[in-house]
Order: structure tokens, then sequence, then C-alpha cells
């Protein structure tokens, strides 16, 4: 169990080992994981607070889940298309 719980940690948290790592840049990729993070942190509070307020609580499990959908998202452009993450746009 504690080798899965590390692994599981290791996935998401490891910039070497999820799929961020596929963005060659490392600031790039820093940057980005530093998004998600503080994304995550958001969704929490939002949680946390709907516990209190029953009718938010729709909104907040909206949230969480659109969390993880622009998390898998994110994981995956960066294994498919890490160049995206730092191509200028002109």
């Amino acid at each position: 169990m504690r080798r899965f719980i590390n692994d599981c940690w290791n996935g998401v948290m490891d910039h070497e080992k999820n799929p961020l790592r596929h963005i060659p840049n490392i600031q790039v990729r820093h940057m980005v994981l530093q998004l998600l993070a503080w994304m995550w942190c958001i969704m929490f509070s939002l949680w946390v607070g709907s516990i209190t307020v029953f009718g938010f609580t729709a909104v907040a499990h909206a949230a969480i889940l659109a969390a993880i959908t622009i998390t898998v998202s994110t994981f995956e452009i960066a294994k498919r298309k890490p160049d995206i993450f730092t191509k200028n746009k002109k």
C-alpha cells in the first residue's frame, strides 16, 4: 500500500515521471505544474467551503470535475505535443 501511494504521488508530482516530462523546457514544465497546483488549491478551497453551504456543492462538484479534466488534458497535451508549451505564437 505504501508503494502504491508513493507511485501515485510521483505520477503526479514528480516532473520527471508525470506526462509533463515530455515538455523539453524545464522552466515551462515547472510553470505548468505550478498553475495546476494553484488550480487544485482553489478547487480544494471551494470544496471545503461548500461543506457549510449545501447549495454551493453542485457548483463545487462541477468545478472539481472541470479541474480533473483540465489536469488530464494538460498531461495528455504534454505527452503528445510537448512543443506546444514552448512555441512563441506571433
